[in-house]
């Protein structure tokens, strides 16, 4: 196949790897139980599955962007696929749960080196802003749709193969993608590349891996346990190491410039807020769903696929929303209904069956299609286009990181061993009413919070335009 532009091929090859990417975080969700008696795996185990994915990819991905902005995204963007792919393998084929965690991390690298890169792609690909709007819902629409659709597709899989072909399906998928990738998407960089900040990567992995750390071993040793103090000390050390870093090396894998525009600054409250609350707490109901309502795989798969619905027709409708009433208000609208999901959940109770769970979904699922497309706009709207690899990194890296902080959260608050036959059901689903309402509150204040800066970013820009206006005019 001869390699040549094309921007429909770019958009395809992107979502197509979103779409893996997305499925692979839900699908895993679906099959923890099967995992956890094939692997004889603890609670810790089945957390691990997901947290060390999200968390290499969270801390990755802002110097997978820099060097994707550095060497060329095109480059990065395969070379991630490649490395995905590969360790796609040796989770389906880990006889062991430290095996299966282990893998997961690096494959965490390499879907940080793609996601990192996958937005830059498309930026360059359509240079037009009304271009660009739509092709950035449609990525939307494939993060909504994939992350949506995923417990239905590892459902299917897990009941009607194994586990282990949650992860074999990449394969496939990934070897079309790197060719789709070498024939239509063009290679582009940052014409003044920066340096690769180690100090920072390694400041900000230790950070967020002790915090992680502590709260999901928080419960079983104690909170004020001398490990968990020092984990939850040396977490905030080394944050404090990060920002003092990022405030005086040269070139900071995260430049704390940025921050002082409030739409970016917001976009990346926003999405920690939607991650750390209503993405983070499916792993709990998955298990609520299976465990508790003893529902199988693929029937766990189905209770999600009216949310499924719900996120791909608002995604898709959401480009022309954008446009009429700009993407800040659908932000802010997105969290206010995902906080309302969130509270909805409360609604279940011991006696209840999986149809009291659909309400609080589908809100949430609502708000999640109103949320993502409006976002990827303004997290690379707010910053100069040179730099777009570094914004998708770091709004990608307070995705993933929310994720991982919320299932960890999540995992101190909600007696996950109750779902494996440690506990009642009565005191599990106790557990899920207080992750609810933490979570209704982490979008609600996110709402809050955005609003507010979203505000304070358009006053500065009129105010930036009627200065350039004056200035027009006196010359």
């Amino acid at each position: 196949m001869k390699p040549g532009f094309s921007q429909r091929g770019t958009l395809a090859v992107v979502c197509l790897a979103t779409a893996m990417l997305m499925l692979d975080i839900a699908v895993v969700n679906t099959a923890l139980s099967h995992i956890a008696e094939d692997l004889d795996a603890s609670l810790s185990g089945l957390q691990w599955i997901v947290d060390a994915y999200t968390l290499a990819l969270a801390t990755v991905v802002l110097t997978a962007g820099s060097v994707a902005d550095r060497l060329g995204r095109k480059r990065v963007f395969a070379w991630g696929m490649v490395i995905f792919t590969v360790t796609s393998l040796v989770c389906a084929m880990a006889g062991s749960i430290e095996l299966l965690d282990a893998a997961r991390a690096v494959q965490g690298i390499g879907a940080a080196m793609m996601f990192a890169s996958s937005l830059a792609v498309l930026a360059d690909a359509f240079p037009g802003a009304a271009e660009r709007a739509k092709a950035f819902a449609v990525y939307g629409a494939t993060i909504g749709a994939s992350f949506a659709i995923g417990p239905l597709v590892g459902g299917a899989l897990t009941s009607g193969i194994s586990w282990r072909a949650v992860f074999y399906v990449n394969i496939p998928i990934g070897i079309a993608a790197l060719v789709a990738t070498y024939a239509w998407v063009r290679e582009s960089k940052d014409p003044v590349p920066r340096r690769i900040d180690w100090a920072g990567q390694v400041t900000l992995t230790g950070a967020l891996f002790l915090l992680v750390l502590a709260l999901l071993r928080g419960n079983e040793d104690g909170w004020g346990s001398e490990a968990i103090v020092l984990e939850l000390v040396g977490a905030a050390v080394l944050y404090a190491a990060f920002l003092a870093i990022e405030s005086r090396v040269k070139d900071p894998m995260l430049p704390l410039q940025f921050f002082r525009r409030p739409s970016f600054t917001g976009a990346q409250v926003a999405a920690f807020a939607i991650s750390a609350s209503f993405f983070a707490i499916f792993l709990y109901t998955t298990l609520y769903l299976q465990e508790i309502l003893h529902l199988s795989p693929i029937q766990t798969g189905l209770v999600y696929l009216p949310g499924t619905m719900v996120i791909f027709l608002v995604s898709g409708a959401s480009a022309s929303l954008v446009n009429k009433v700009g993407p800040a208000v659908l932000v802010v609208a997105g969290l206010f209904l995902v906080a309302v999901g969130m509270a909805l959940m409360l609604l279940i109770d011991p006696s209840s069956d999986w149809e009291m769970f659909l309400p609080g979904l589908l809100v949430g699922c609502l708000g999640t299609g109103l949320f993502n497309p409006a976002v990827v706009a303004i997290a690379l709207g707010s910053v100069p286009e040179n730099v777009s690899g570094l914004a998708a990194g770091t709004n990608d890296a307070f995705r993933q990181g929310g994720i991982a902080v919320g299932v960890a959260l999540f995992g101190a608050i909600v007696p996950a061993g109750a779902a494996l036959g440690h506990g009642s059901p009565a005191d599990y689903i106790d557990g899920m009413h207080y992750a609810a309402i933490v979570g209704a509150a982490l979008a609600l204040a996110g709402a809050i919070a955005c609003s507010r800066l979203f505000r304070v970013g358009l006053a500065s820009s009129g105010k930036q335009l009627a200065a350039a206006a004056v200035g027009a005019r006196a010359r």
